[in-house]
């Protein structure tokens, strides 16, 4: 897969394990993001220390075959994965099953960076936005019912047949927010999706970092995933990891993500020498 994001957040197996043969009773969705890029919120955080979801709730977040282009299919043997047929002067897009109106959501996109062509973006959109373009452009964000990443050019897209003026630039630096003119970031095979339906905000991570919110505004809406794709035979997959409810969390799912911060990422691992009830430690560790 490239950089997944297991190592666009590094490693599981590297960080998860206190030495030979010791290893958790789950892996977390995602480590955490190293030091540079923006701060994640609490929920987020919580969210990527969780275990991900089983194979039957990827599949109800999967891509679907009845909301697609014609020019692309969902692989028989791959329910998550997209296949795109080589036609010319055409852009396509597919949307994911599950549409969200609330709670926190993030799933993967993995797109390999060879297969994106002129271009490749990835995002969210209504039930409304189009899903086929003659001719190569960026779809996902071409009108009012979608908001797009170009992966190629790192720009955003809202609406953009209405606007005039350059596309804003993303993702930026605190030291590049009034400078458009640095270098174009160079945006690995997988990247983590991140949709707060209660903030109303779509963000992104790759590269070991959380890039920053790309859009507000979108409270009140019902959005599913989406890419749309040009290059002839490219092949995406999009895996749901986790999501949170918009409810305050409870005292119990508190104190669990207390005592694994107290500890720490690299003696999670220690949780079964803990003078603990076994069933806590249990708990601990999502069992």
């Amino acid at each position: 897969m490239g950089q997944r994001l297991s190592a666009v957040v590094k490693s599981a197996a590297e960080e998860e394990r206190g030495g030979p043969g010791v290893a958790l009773a789950f892996r977390p969705a995602f480590l955490p993001l190293r030091g540079r890029g923006r701060p994640l919120s609490p929920r987020l955080e919580l969210l990527l220390d969780m275990p991900p979801v089983g194979k039957a709730s990827q599949l109800h977040h999967a891509w679907n075959a009845n909301d697609r282009s014609l020019n692309l299919f969902i692989k028989d043997e791959d329910k998550l994965t997209f296949h795109r047929h080589p036609v010319a002067q055409s852009t396509d897009c597919v949307r994911g099953k599950a549409g969200f109106t609330r709670g926190l959501h993030a799933w993967t996109i993995r797109w390999p960076v060879r297969q994106r062509g002129t271009h490749a973006v990835i995002g969210v959109a209504t039930s409304l936005a189009p899903l086929h373009a003659v001719g190569y452009t960026a779809l996902v964000g071409s009108d009012a019912e979608s908001w797009g990443w170009d992966l190629g050019r790192g720009k955003l897209y809202h609406d953009r047949k209405s606007l005039t003026g350059a596309a804003p630039s993303y993702p930026q630096t605190e030291e590049e927010e009034d400078d458009d003119d640095e270098g174009v970031f160079s945006v690995p095979e997988e990247v983590l999706v991140v949709l707060d339906m209660d903030e109303g905000t779509l963000g992104f991570c790759a590269d070991g970092r959380f890039l920053g919110v790309a859009f507000r505004g979108l409270k009140g809406k019902k959005l599913y995933p989406i890419v749309s794709a040009v290059w002839g035979h490219c092949e995406v997959t999009m895996t749901y990891v986790n999501g949170l409810d918009p409810e305050p969390l409870p005292l119990m799912e508190l104190c669990r993500r207390a005592a694994r911060q107290a500890l720490g990422r690299h003696r999670i691992h220690h949780i079964q020498s803990l003078p603990l009830p076994q069933t806590l430690k249990n708990y601990l560790q999502y069992q």
